[in-house]
């Protein structure tokens, strides 16, 4: 099994931020988890950047553990029947990016 990062990038339809929001954590982060491999998820909303702009607002960011990373997208496509879907996520800006773990996972080892 390989550790993964899923990271969703998303905006609400022009209008629609608060059905944005209440759809999104009160019920996709729990249909997708329900519908994956997938074992956890939080959202985030960007406060702060340095850089390239960030293309959209929200994040959402899915961890889990897969044999087949390669191919979650596609189940995720496959699978999306399953879950509801809302016209407040703007589906034409939505981007997906999947990271596999190259290396251990490191933590703070605490001060003095």
């Amino acid at each position: 099994m390989t550790k993964q990062m899923v990271l969703v990038l998303t905006e609400p339809t022009e209008g629609k931020e608060e059905a944005f929001n209440e759809y999104y954590e009160h019920l996709h982060l729990k249909e997708v988890l329900s519908s994956t491999e997938l074992k956890s998820a939080q959202r985030y909303k960007l406060v702060d950047q340095v850089g390239e702009d960030c293309p959209l607002p929200y994040l959402a960011l899915y961890e889990g553990d897969s044999s087949d990373t390669a191919s979650f997208i596609a189940n995720l496509n496959e699978t999306r029947a399953q879950r509801q879907q809302s016209d407040s996520l703007n589906k034409r800006t939505a981007r997906i990016w999947v990271f596999e773990a190259i290396g251990p996972e490191h933590h703070e080892s605490g001060h003095g």
